[in-house]
Parts: structure tokens; sequence; C-alpha cells
């Protein structure tokens, strides 16, 4: 079996390594690449000095394409450009047509700043210089992507904002350098297995039982939010053991499956929805208005999602939701009853055919023997009846929330898809 290209992937940034941020890129790209055939080799974030990220480079260098984020801005600091050319051997040369380009959007900046463009006349020069023999693949603002041949390597730098580099991503892969890498990386085929509610350990023994990875099939699980993500990676030949053990997954966890494409559980819930041309709302306590972000955070969760309630307060949950005082007096507002009348209360205020609530005590204090931190109650209610759920999350605050929020979304899928 011939080689498979690799790919490094370099990150810069300061305020990354310094934790200020967190790298959005870097696991983008590897995706990307993985995606495209490529064997993703490495992920380095590095900071903005040039020693550093001369070094980094360099090491990239070595891969058949290296992929770099960030540093193509105009200031003193956006050091991404001269440092590849110095690390590729190439002089640097201003790029007279993409200097053009970047000073007519510099100018429009310029007018609706009202500031006078001699201001930026240096950043323009700097972005239009690139390594001798590169290449623009366009503009995210006033930064060029580029691409550049070397000896043995494409090096391609995008911006650093994860969406000006996503924006210029298809330019690059549509780029001839790039895809004469690409042409060498053979067809890989991939299975997709999602789980929720089994533990990562039985996922494993699921897998090893089944024969384990190997011979042309890499396996890997990750553990996100009580789901377990199972991925096949598939080598051409071993088409026959990967659906073996695909099928071997399904029939020992088929209980715990949801999907087996590459969907969050959001996006499930609003298909479910759309499906039975049913709307949506949410009452939510602890975690805040996660679960609605976590829907509209969607394109086109409007036509199915409609609102939610946060009710942090007793007070709230009665007045806004209707629950009766009573209840909460006498269950409290962590407790089966209280989501339960928050569902109800939801899907009535708001006009909807399907509610979930969420209420829990997500710490780190406001526990108690009886009811401890991480103590959550889940119910969703719909035109076919109710779910509800009790769960006990392990973590801190943010875990709890993150948990609860998942396991709120689950629900709702199990309330639509049972029979």
């Amino acid at each position: 079996m011939s080689r498979r290209p690799r790919a490094a992937i370099v990150v810069t940034g300061s305020e990354l390594v310094r934790g200020e941020r967190e790298d959005r890129n870097g696991p983008f790209l590897a995706a990307e690449v993985l995606r495209l055939g490529l064997e993703p080799e490495r992920i380095t974030i590095v900071g903005d000095r040039p020693a550093d990220l001369e070094r980094a480079l360099a090491d990239g260098l070595v891969a058949d394409i290296c992929l770099v984020s960030g540093g193509l801005g105009p200031t003193h600091d956006d050091r991404t450009i001269e440092v590849i050319a110095k690390a590729a051997g190439r002089k640097l040369v201003v790029d007279e047509a993409l200097e053009s380009e970047i000073a007519e959007v510099s100018r429009m900046i310029a007018e609706r700043l009202r500031r006078p463009y001699s201001e930026f006349t240096v950043g323009v020069r700097k972005q239009a210089t690139l390594p001798e023999g590169a290449t623009s693949l366009g503009l995210a603002g006033t930064a060029p992507g580029v691409v550049l041949e070397t000896d043995g390597c494409v090096v391609v730098a995008l911006p650093g904002p994860p969406r000006e580099l996503r924006r210029l991503w298809p330019r690059a892969v549509e780029s001839e350098p790039v895809r004469r890498v690409l042409e060498r990386a053979p067809a890989r085929g991939r299975y997709v297995l999602r789980f929720f509610g089994t533990p990562e350990s039985a996922v494993a023994q699921a897998l090893a039982d089944a024969g384990g990875d190997g011979d042309g099939v890499e396996a890997t699980i990750c553990a996100r939010e009580f789901e377990i993500h199972v991925d096949l990676v598939v080598e051409p030949g071993a088409e026959e053991r990967a659906a073996a053990l695909a099928g071997a997954l399904r029939e020992s966890l088929g209980r715990y499956l949801f999907t087996e494409d590459e969907r969050s559980i959001a996006e499930i819930v609003l298909d479910l929805c759309r499906e039975r041309r049913l709307t949506l709302a949410t009452a939510e306590s602890c975690t805040g208005g996660l679960v609605a972000a976590r829907l509209t955070s969607v394109a086109g969760s409007s036509d199915v999602f409609r609102g939610s309630l946060v009710a942090y307060s007793d007070d709230l949950k009665e007045r806004e939701l209707g629950v009766p005082r009573e209840l909460l007096g006498s269950h409290g507002a962590v407790s089966a009853e209280a989501a339960q009348a928050m569902a109800r209360g939801a899907r009535d205020r708001l006009g909807t055919d399907v509610a979930v609530s969420v209420t829990g005590i997500a710490g780190p204090n406001g526990g108690t023997e009886e009811k401890p931190v991480g103590l959550v109650f889940l119910s969703a209610v719909g035109p076919d009846g109710e779910e509800a759920r009790r769960i006990d999350l392990p973590g801190d605050r943010d875990m709890v929330r993150g948990r609860a929020t998942a396991a709120a979304l689950h629900l709702v899928r199990r309330l639509l898809t049972q029979t």
C-alpha cells in the first residue's frame, strides 16, 4: 500500500499559547484533511515569537502539506508570511495585483471609519508581500490566503479568525498545488456511529469483542457529554472488515445507537420535529438557556423552535410557567414534579406542540444529602405523551450544565421516536 500523504497543522497566536482563547482552527483543519484522504500528522500551537514560529514551520515543512493559520494581518506581530519565506528559503516580493486588491478594501474601511487612507498604506504593502512563487487564494477582509509549493511540501497559510479561515478553505482545496497532493491520496471510507446512554468502556469492549481495529480499519472512540462517538476509518481493501465491525456494534449496542451520520443531537431533534410538523419550546432553570442556545445554533431552526423561558427563581417558575406554589413548597424546584409542571407550562404558555424542561443543582454549592450537586430532573411533553428522567451527573458546574443540556435534547428525541 502506498504511503498516504501527511498533513501538519501549525496554529499561530500567543493568545492561544497563553490559554486566553481556545483553538478552533486546528481541529477543523484536521477533520477536513482526514475527510479528503490525507493523514493528519500533528497540530502544533505556537506563539508569535519568530524563533518559535520558525521551528514549528521547519517541522511542518517535512510533511506533504503544511496548513498554517493566523499571523496574516497588517501589524508588527503578524509574522507568518515572512517566517514561511525564511523556512522555505524564498525571498519576499510584493504582489502588485494583490496590493491593488487589498488597497481597494482598505480604502473602503478607511472611509467607513473616517480615517485617512495613509494610515493603512504600510499594512497594505505588508499584506501584499508574499514569498516568491506564492499565489493568493483571495481575501478575507484584508488578509489573503496564500499557497506556496516548495520542494516536497505545499504550504497553505490562512487567516486566524475561524470564520475567515473557513471562507477561504474551499479555495485552498481547489488550488492546483493542493489538488496534486490530494491526487496521491487513495479514497478512504468511513463509518460513523453515535451512541447515547452507554459508557465508553462498554463501547470499547464491544469493539474488542468484534475483533478490534487494525488490518486497514482505524477506530476512534470519543466521549462527549454522555454521547459516545465511534468513527471507523477504512483503507481501500478493508471495506468488508469495516462493515462487519460496524454491524457487530449495531447488534450489541443497537438500543443506544441514535445516528449514523454527522448530525448533532440538536439537528436530529429539529429534523424529527419537521418531519411531524411540530413546534418546540424549552423551559430551563439550571442550564440557563443552554438547550435553547444549542437549538438556535443550527441554521434554519426558526421553523421549529419558538422560544425558551429561563426561570431561575421559584417566583418566575410560578409566574411565567404556571408551576403551582404548593408544588414548589411540597416537592421543591428540583424535583420530577417541578420539571413536569415546567414542561407543561412552557408548552401551554408558548403555544408549541413539544416542550422540554430542565431543573437541577449545578453547583458548586446548593446541594444537600437528599438532593446533591449534580442532581437534574428532565421532562418532555408532546402530543403523544410525556417522557421524564432523573440523572445524577458527575463533574463541575460547566460539566453538569453541558451534560444536562445534551440529556434534555436526547429526551426529546426519545419522546419523538417512541412507538
